[in-house]
């Protein structure tokens, strides 16, 4: 067994895998709390503008020119425009439903990914993969309850969001093989920091308070740390490793939804949540354990 897959180096890439679920978490509940006084918008504007003048303020003089090249000028708009209206739907959705059931609604995109490989890269899917696919959507039917409350025109924007998440991580995956992921990261940061700058004139509002203007910078500080985390914590250990501890994030959504919104789930959201964290984990990991697949990001 090589050093890099074994010993500190991998406890450290737990590790950095369990705070970046833990600042998305964070990022989540912020974006909820700022949606009640300030345009969805422009907290998206702000997230990408902080990511983007962070990465570019920190990584430039590293990498210099490097950090710039690309073969794939083409998909790097295309991965940026694809994330961009992930974090849009995404802040959108938590307004309409508590931050832990959203979560676990994401949590959902490794199986979309695999129907989705199934029906448009006709790749073979096992009878395991069906079936940790269809148990997985059963748990997402259980978390929004048809006839309850999260379920209505609201519960769309959750879905339209995961199957574009499940497109970016299979460009990802695919872009990956030949980009450097900090290069990534950067053309990331800037497409949707110029893509909500363009639109953000629409709706401005001009920031009410400090606390509000806080809290932007929170949302901006733990999406561009969260990231950062997540490509550390892939460097140091196996995805096969990291993958079961990336659904850590609903349980820190969860603490966070309880301690900032003193909601707790009920049993049958705590039911869907577990059959999504089963089906979902087991999926990703056979995921990545094929030679050549790396990790996506989230939001």
């Amino acid at each position: 067994m090589s050093p890099a897959t074994s010993g500190p180096r991998v406890l450290q890439g737990i590790l950095f895998l369990v705070c970046a679920t833990a600042c998305f978490a964070v990022l989540d509940t912020g974006v909820k709390v700022v949606g009640a006084t300030l345009s969805v918008l422009v907290a998206v504007w702000f997230r990408y503008l902080f990511q983007a003048v962070a990465v570019t303020v920190f990584m430039l003089p590293v990498r210099g020119r490097r950090l710039l090249q690309t073969s794939q000028p083409r998909q790097q708009l295309l991965r940026g425009l694809l994330l961009f209206t992930v974090s849009a739907l995404s802040f959108i959705s938590v307004q309409y439903m508590p931050v832990g059931e959203f979560t676990a609604i994401v949590m959902t995109t490794p199986l979309v990914v695999t129907l989705l490989a199934a029906l448009f890269l006709h790749e073979k899917v096992s009878a395991l993969r069906w079936l940790l696919v269809a148990g997985g959507f059963v748990g997402a039917l259980l978390v929004v309850r048809p006839g309850g409350e999260l379920f209505g025109w609201t519960a769309l924007l959750p879905v339209a969001m995961v199957l574009a998440y499940a497109v970016f991580q299979i460009l990802t995956s695919r872009m990956a093989r030949t980009e450097d992921p900090m290069t990534m990261h950067f053309y990331t940061g800037w497409v949707g920091a110029l893509v909500a700058t363009l639109l953000v004139p629409l709706v401005w509002q001009a920031i009410p308070d400090v606390k509000t203007l806080a809290l932007l910078c929170l949302v901006g500080l733990m999406g561009t740390v969260g990231h950062f985390l997540l490509i550390l914590a892939f460097a140091r250990a196996p995805a096969s490793t990291l993958t079961p501890y990336l659904y850590g994030q609903i349980g820190f959504a969860m603490l966070c939804g309880w301690v900032v919104f003193d909601h707790v789930p009920g049993g049958l959201e705590l039911s869907g949540i577990a059959l999504i964290v089963a089906c979902g984990a087991t999926a990703s990991w056979l995921t990545a354990r094929l030679p050549g697949t790396p990790a996506a990001g989230a939001q």
